[in-house]
């Protein structure tokens, strides 16, 4: 069923919101060297489980954006570290619409660790390129501090895949 002009701006404001919290939420990351925590990719997430693939994407993209331009402005490996993120989006919107949005807490929960494991191999890869670029590289410093990374990954992806369900379900409410 086509989507009427009302729902059409409810999505496009709330995708926009999205976008927003998370060049926020990747601003206010804890870096340490290349350790960095953060929760910019749980409103890529919202997005995608509520509207697919394509806003997903796009919300991962401009919210990484912005912050990539806040941060550390534009470079040569912008969309490098821009990519991460959008595939994040892509698959998990594509996930979530494949099963109609009606996933499962067991469900969301493999989908987000799958993503966030996802999301820190791409990173580790993305760091390993603007290292090699840019003249510091030193597999020590990519690679030494992967089982931490991996460690607040999936225990970072295990406190989102229990948030989720709850907030997917209250934004659905709202946006009827």
């Amino acid at each position: 069923m086509p989507k009427t002009q009302s729902q059409k701006i409810k999505t496009l404001s709330m995708n926009a919101m999205m976008a927003a919290m998370c060049a926020v939420l990747g601003y206010l990351s804890l870096d340490l060297g290349n350790l960095k925590v953060t929760f910019e990719s749980l409103p890529i997430l919202v997005s995608a489980l509520l509207f697919g693939p394509l806003d997903g994407m796009v919300v991962g993209g401009i919210g990484t954006l912005i912050y990539q331009l806040l941060r550390y402005g534009l470079s040569i490996t912008t969309p490098l570290w821009m990519l991460p993120y959008v595939v994040c989006g892509l698959i998990a919107g594509w996930y979530a619409k494949k099963y109609s949005f009606s996933l499962s807490g067991r469900q969301v929960m493999i989908l987000v660790i799958l993503n966030e494991l996802l999301i820190t191999a791409l990173n580790t890869g993305v760091l390993y390129l603007d290292s090699k670029i840019y003249g510091y590289y030193s597999a020590a410093f990519i690679f030494g501090s992967l089982l931490p990374r991996i460690i607040i990954c999936i225990v970072k992806a295990a406190a989102f895949g229990l948030v989720l369900p709850g907030i997917t379900r209250a934004v659905r409410h709202q946006l009827q």
